[in-house]
């Protein structure tokens, strides 16, 4: 009996990921029948589960999120606002981090800004968040000059004590703070990266791992390059000896300093581990990735009624209806769907699955949503389609306009970052469109056009490229008049 019970190592783990507190009950009986402490048995097994039972604290209680970053991938979303405070699930990316951590048990947090740096601070010390037993400061990073360079400004901070570090852009899923804490500590690793298998990580920093340790890391690689499909995540558990291994990092071909290039600095050293993480990761780069981080975390939200559902409007799913808001009859809400405080729904619209409204907004008669995301004081009239896009703050769009997201030819929708086009990668994507933009009604925009902020649009105009800053489209058409023979 108890040889069958003396589980290999991978066993037990994988038991005790798949059903923990049967797993548990069984280890603890064994514990009673051949007087072994439960604690003894437990050491053997992933130092999470000792977490778990409240048999072993962490001791990392630090974290580093770097967020200096220009964001010039993201916009025109990211024209008046640093990305991190873009909302998904309405709340800014960074405020979901910030609550994750403390769940996690981190207790001092230092973000490195730079980018729009009083509206980031601002945001993070005047708004609610968290159980407030996370204490967050800040540091300047006056000039970009790269990751490891903005690393190196929370030198003083963490000093020789453990920490995380991370990327202000990377979102990951439920229990990957924990588990990364908890590999980190019990292998005594002087760093631990976090990785995730994808399709194609050729985008990406490829990872070789062997034997729990990262032996390579290989940014952007070509396919003969290729050593594995684990990606670094852009999460670290870091120590005192990262700081050295900045001091010794040379200027990259771009001329920054790079973060990966003091990780391999420390990869020579052979005691980098390498983790893989057990739910989701998203690097929220792109306008889109925003869709994705939108559906992941209302998929994982919990039902909140807390405004007004009039007679005859229905609610269906997971819904998160803020004070204020107001959903009139005929409006038929499919979640998961977030909508914000005092927006006004309706009447007779429908809103579709993984679709955010931010506070005041309206959508008004005959209007249908969908996956979307539309920010704070926007207004959809009458008659409209937004489907797969994100629109920003105070806009407004007349009656009949329609965003388009599908292209004939079922191929991925391309649209413009930092200038050029590229490919999102989705075969759905409607339109991305800045702050303060206006439309006429009647106005189509196709699929992966870009309006920048301030742009407006005129009666009955077809919008199929991107639209600068303050620009007016309008239609030029030819107009016959007839005289009418009333006598007829």
């Amino acid at each position: 009996m108890l040889q069958n019970c003396l589980l290999t190592y991978r066993s037990k783990w994988a038991i005790c990921r798949s059903r923990a507190p049967r797993y548990l009950m069984v280890i603890e009986l064994i514990s009673l029948l051949y007087g072994h402490s439960l604690r003894t048995i437990l050491s053997s097994t992933k130092p999470l589960i000792l977490q778990t039972v409240g048999l072993l604290r962490p001791k990392m209680k630090k974290a580093v999120l770097l967020a200096a970053g220009d964001s010039t991938r993201m916009l025109p979303l990211s024209a008046n606002q640093p990305k991190h405070l873009l909302p998904v699930a309405g709340r800014p990316l960074l405020f979901h981090t910030l609550e994750a951590l403390e769940k996690a048990g981190i207790e001092e947090t230092l973000i490195v800004y730079g980018y729009h740096a009083e509206k980031l601070s601002e945001s993070v010390n005047s708004q609610t968040w968290g159980k407030g037993r996370m204490s967050v400061s800040f540091v300047l990073q006056k000039e970009r000059r790269g990751t490891a360079h903005a690393a190196g400004h929370a030198r003083e901070f963490v000093g020789d004590d453990t920490s995380l570090l991370m990327n202000g852009d990377v979102m990951v899923g439920p229990g990957c703070f924990e588990g990364l804490i908890a590999y980190h500590e019990s292998g005594n690793f002087e760093m631990t990266l976090s990785v995730q298998p994808i399709d194609d990580p050729s985008p990406y920093g490829v990872v070789a791992v062997k034997e729990g340790r990262a032996v390579k890391l290989i940014e952007k690689p070509k396919k003969e390059e290729m050593v594995s499909n684990l990606v670094n995540v852009g999460l670290y558990a870091v120590s005192g000896s990262l700081w050295a291994a900045i001091d010794k990092t040379p200027l990259s071909p771009r001329g920054e300093y790079e973060i990966t290039d003091s990780i391999g600095l420390l990869i020579e050293r052979g005691n980098v581990g390498a983790y893989t993480l057990p739910s989701w990761w998203l690097d929220v780069g792109k306008p889109w990735d925003l869709l994705e981080a939108n559906k992941q975390l209302l998929s994982q939200s919990s039902k909140s009624i807390k405004g007004t559902v009039e007679k005859g409007a229905v609610i269906k799913g997971t819904c998160i209806i803020e004070a204020g808001a107001v959903i009139r009859t005929g409006a038929y809400v499919e979640g998961p769907v977030y909508i914000g405080q005092d927006a006004v729904i309706g009447p007779n619209c429908y809103i579709r699955a993984h679709t955010s409204l931010g506070k005041k907004v309206k959508i008004g008669n005959a209007v249908e949503i969908k996956n979307s995301i539309i920010m704070d004081n926007t207004n959809v009239g009458h008659l409209s389609y937004v489907g797969d896009s994100i629109i920003g703050r105070e806009c407004n769009f007349g009656a009949g306009t329609i965003t388009a997201n599908l292209r004939h030819d079922n191929q991925a929708v391309e649209s413009t970052v930092k200038g050029k086009r590229v490919s999102s990668g989705r075969r759905k994507l409607g339109a991305i469109i800045g702050d303060d933009v206006k439309t006429g009604i009647g106005t189509s925009i196709a699929p992966g056009v870009v309006m920048h902020q301030g742009s407006r649009t005129g009666i009955g105009v077809i919008v199929d490229r991107d639209v600068g800053p303050n620009q007016l489209v309008i239609a030029k058409q030819n107009q016959t008049v007839i005289d009418l023979d009333s006598s007829k």
